[in-house]
């Protein structure tokens, strides 16, 4: 739904620069295949809310007429408004955006960086992506609410959505988003939660449907001293209680490095990682999730933990 929304947007914005005329809602109805498909009514309250979301965007839709006597009045948005200058980027400046360009694996944010790359090399911004593959950091984002969640805290406006507590139960939020964590493959929003009147984290994949407006674009400030790594506090971990020894993989396993208390070669290919933990399960999952690249050596279990996630995931997909 949001990326056909963004599609539809964009196809939007190409079509009123394409000419220098002011184009009818009816011309610009037959060149937008999603407006074709709706009825009257459902065209004029979309185009209406395409038209408010581009402006939030400070994209300045002119309306007028070349008629002498007023005739139908027309839209169009003229280049020097939108076009950007041209952008020269040092070597460093490139690389950052590559890596950043690497580091998206999300349906809503692939074919944006991919094109974003692309533009930069066209204007002879080019570097070899290659050079920065020194991790395999990987953020990725399968939550259905990720793309409405991500808009509303770029545009700072208030959403409202149905969230699942721990026990089940689901209540109805409503937050002025600040930011956006990603934690142990999970992502987190963060803000100051109207309900509860307070500083607030809640984890994506627990908003249940879809995620609505509460409010208009612009209608908060993020305060000046938001700091939502104190907001996430909750999910920083407890004091570790046992330790673990794994074989991992070399250039594998960064997650699990992080937190190591000891790193040593085992040969070219291996390493032998020592971790401290506090809950077993938690740690079998993450293990888990990197397959053959993590061996458990010990504690045996933890090793027991893995292999039957391991099993569990294999019966699954049998």
């Amino acid at each position: 739904m949001a990326q056909r929304k963004t599609e539809r947007l964009m196809n939007l914005v190409f079509t009123l620069l394409a000419t220098n005329q002011y184009l009818t809602k009816d011309q610009i109805r037959s060149s937008i295949a999603e407006y074709r498909e709706d009825t009257d009514v459902a065209f004029e309250r979309k185009f209406e809310r395409d038209k408010q979301e581009l402006r939030d965007l400070g994209l300045e839709i002119e309306t007028g007429t070349y008629d002498a006597l007023g005739g139908v009045p027309g839209y169009r948005l003229l280049r020097a408004d939108v076009e950007l200058p041209q952008i020269d980027l040092t070597v460093e400046e490139a690389a950052v955006i590559g890596l950043a360009g690497q580091l998206w694996d999300h349906a809503g944010m692939a074919a944006e960086t991919t094109t974003a790359l692309a533009k930069l090399k066209a204007i002879g911004n080019d570097f070899d992506p290659s050079v920065l593959r020194m991790t395999e950091a990987r953020l990725s984002a399968e939550e259905p609410s990720f793309d409405a969640v991500f808009d509303a805290t770029g545009r700072r406006m208030p959403i409202a959505f149905e969230y699942r507590r721990p026990d089940g139960e689901t209540t109805v939020r409503h937050l002025e988003p600040w930011g956006m964590t990603s934690f142990r493959e999970r992502w987190y929003v963060g803000g100051f939660d109207r309900d509860r009147r307070r500083p607030r984290l809640f984890r994506l994949s627990r908003i249940v449907g879809d995620v609505k407006p509460d409010g208009e674009p612009g209608e908060y400030e993020v305060p000046a001293d938001a700091d939502l790594k104190k907001v996430a506090r909750a999910l920083h971990p407890p004091e570790p209680t046992a330790s673990a020894v794994l074989r991992v993989t070399a250039g594998r396993g960064q997650s699990l490095r992080r937190y190591a208390v000891r790193i040593d070669p085992v040969d070219g290919t291996t390493d032998e990682v020592e971790i401290a933990y506090a809950a077993l399960d938690d740690l079998a999952a993450e293990v888990a999730s990197y397959g053959p690249d993590v061996v458990v050596v010990s504690p045996p279990e933890l090793r027991d933990a893995v292999i039957d996630r391991l099993r569990s995931i294999a019966e699954a997909h049998a």
